[in-house]
C-alpha cells in the first residue's frame, strides 16, 4: 500500500504517495506528489528512508527541470486570474514602487525608469523594467512614447548583462490586456533568465 499524507506544495494542497526529495533554487528541499508526472524510471535514484524505510526518490535534474515548469505555470495561472478582473486607470502598485511607498528590491534606477526583481520569480533570474511616466499598455503608447520605449530595451539588455544573462540569453515579455494576461496596467517589461526556458510560451 501506499503511504498517504497530506501535504503544502508551495503553498498548494497536494496528496504524497511516495517521498520524493527534490532540490530547489534554495538551500532547503520540496516534496512533491509523485503520480502527476510521468518518467523514465532510469533518470531515477531510489533510495530508501534510513528512520521510516519508505521509498524516497530523488529526482535527476531533467524531473526537477519539469517540476520548476509545473510549478511556474500555476503561478502563472494565478496572473491570468488576476489579469481577468484587472482594470485599466488610478494609481498602480508600480506607481507606489517608484515613489518608494512600498519595498522593492530595486537593481537599477534611472531618471526615465527603473528595474526592480519579480516578487514571485518564474526563473532564476526574473526583474521587471517599468517606465517613471505612467504609460497603460504597450497598445495605448503613442508615437511620442518611441525613444523612452528604446530606452527601457536598452536598460533590460544592460541590466539582464549585470545579472550574468548575456551568455546563455534570455526572454523578453510585454504583457498587454487581457488576453495578454496583464495584471498591472502599468506597462512592464519581463526579463527571466537562468534556465530553459519552454516554447510555446502561451
Amino acid at each position: 500500500m501506499p503511504f498517504i499524507i497530506p501535504a503544502l506544495c508551495r503553498g498548494v494542497p497536494v496528496t504524497l504517495s511516495v517521498y520524493r526529495r527534490v532540490p530547489t533554487y534554495c538551500d532547503y528541499s520540496t516534496y512533491f506528489p509523485l503520480s502527476p508526472l510521468s518518467f523514465d524510471q532510469r533518470q531515477l535514484e531510489s533510495s530508501r528512508c534510513t528512520v521510516t524505510g519508505r521509498p524516497q526518490i530523488r529526482i535527476a535534474s531533467s524531473i526537477h527541470k519539469s517540476i520548476q515548469l509545473s510549478t511556474a505555470s500555476t503561478n502563472m495561472t494565478d496572473e491570468v486570474k488576476k489579469a481577468q478582473t484587472a482594470q485599466p486607470g488610478g494609481d498602480t502598485i508600480f506607481g507606489k514602487i517608484i515613489r518608494k511607498e512600498i519595498p522593492a528590491d530595486i537593481i537599477y534606477e534611472d531618471d526615465k525608469c527603473l528595474a526592480f526583481r519579480d516578487v514571485n520569480p518564474q526563473a532564476p533570474v526574473h526583474f521587471l523594467v517599468i517606465p517613471k511616466s505612467h504609460i497603460e499598455r504597450l497598445s495605448t503608447s503613442t508615437s511620442e512614447d518611441n525613444l523612452l520605449l528604446g530606452h527601457l530595451l536598452t536598460t533590460a539588455r544592460d541590466v539582464a548583462k549585470k545579472e550574468g544573462l548575456a551568455d546563455n540569453g534570455y526572454r523578453l515579455v510585454i504583457n498587454d490586456g487581457r488576453n495578454g494576461a496583464q495584471s498591472v496596467f502599468h506597462l512592464h517589461i519581463h526579463i527571466l533568465g537562468g534556465r530553459q526556458l519552454g516554447w510555446p510560451p502561451g
